[in-house]
């Protein structure tokens, strides 16, 4: 297919995740209850930074943030793949194709950078605790995560205009449930190599440096904390192990997908749904179990609604 006004009105097949219809029905309920639980779940972190005063400080603030990003990382992808378990034919528009590359690229970035700026949150309050809140001021903290999302944006769109260009030839079906690049560059009518090598350098540039500036943080954490006092490093140790968990649930399917691809169909396929799926919803569980004053302030929010409940 040339590229040109019949590649922009042209539809992508979608394969999915199973072509067994009795499967898909199955994975209907599960992936629609996993979405619904990623909704609610971020929804209720972002509603209780916001409204418990104890919970106003810069580590909440990254956090709500966090649950923002991803909700909106899993929503790029996670709705067209429910709605696709009940149709026949799975297809989705050009424009709707390059939609879900820039938002998935986009909100993916800003989830990477902005856990580096929470390590950064991190770092500061354990290794330079009476400089805590003189460095992590609200200036500060917004113009961290503004400059997040100026990064993703820039990933995303030389991501975008590198595949949105391409001559496109043959059946157009992408053996995923959304529109991921490496699987598009595969339709170009050309020799993809360099293009590929291009992707996987730019998509190495973001994930690769982020991971290395994680590590970095969280080792003069890890020092810092051997030097301090039992229940101090205790503490510290609890909240960094979280952020670890976190750190590795996203990084590592990214990695292997982006960065280092395995080019295992089946593979690349869970990985996909770990990231865009597992992660988001593990991320709010995480921090509010793993986490005192969150499950103070969910306690607070239960009793609330229990005692507004029996006054009606």
């Amino acid at each position: 297919m040339a590229r040109g006004n019949q590649s922009l009105e042209s539809e992508f097949v979608l394969l999915g995740l199973t072509h067994s219809q009795n499967l898909q029905v199955l994975l209907f309920i599960i992936f629609f209850l996993l979405y619904m639980l990623i909704v609610s779940g971020n929804t209720v972190v972002m509603f209780l930074i916001i409204t418990d005063q104890n919970l106003h400080s810069p580590m909440y603030f990254f956090l709500a943030n966090l649950s923002f990003v991803d909700m909106w990382l899993s929503s790029a992808t996670t709705p067209k793949m429910i709605t696709d378990f009940l149709q026949e034919k799975k297809v989705i528009s050009f424009a709707g194709c390059m939609c879900q590359v820039f938002f998935d690229h986009c909100v993916g970035a800003v989830e990477m950078v902005l856990l580096v700026v929470m390590a950064y949150d991190r770092y500061v309050a354990i290794c330079k605790p009476l400089h805590y809140f003189t460095i992590m001021n609200l200036r500060r903290c917004t113009g961290l995560v503004l400059t997040s999302w100026a990064i993703a944006f820039v990933h995303a769109m030389s991501q975008l205009l590198a595949v949105v260009r391409l001559p496109l030839c043959g059946h157009l079906e992408i053996d995923s449930f959304f529109c991921d690049i490496p699987l598009i560059i595969k339709l170009a009518c050309m020799d993809y190599h360099d293009l590929d090598i291009y992707m996987n350098a730019d998509c190495g540039v973001v994930v690769v440096t982020c991971f290395i500036l994680l590590l970095i943080s969280y080792t003069n954490i890890l020092v810092t904390v051997r030097q301090s006092s039992k229940a101090g490093a205790s503490k510290a140790l609890s909240t960094c192990t979280a952020h670890i968990t976190v750190v590795m649930i996203f990084f590592v399917p990214c990695i292997f997908i982006y960065v280092w691809p395995l080019n295992i169909t089946w593979m690349d396929k869970f990985l996909a749904v770990f990231y865009t799926v597992f992660a988001p919803l593990l991320n709010p569980a995480i921090y509010t179990l793993r986490n005192k004053e969150m499950k103070n302030a969910l306690k607070k929010l239960k009793n609330y609604l229990m005692n507004h409940k029996g006054n009606t």
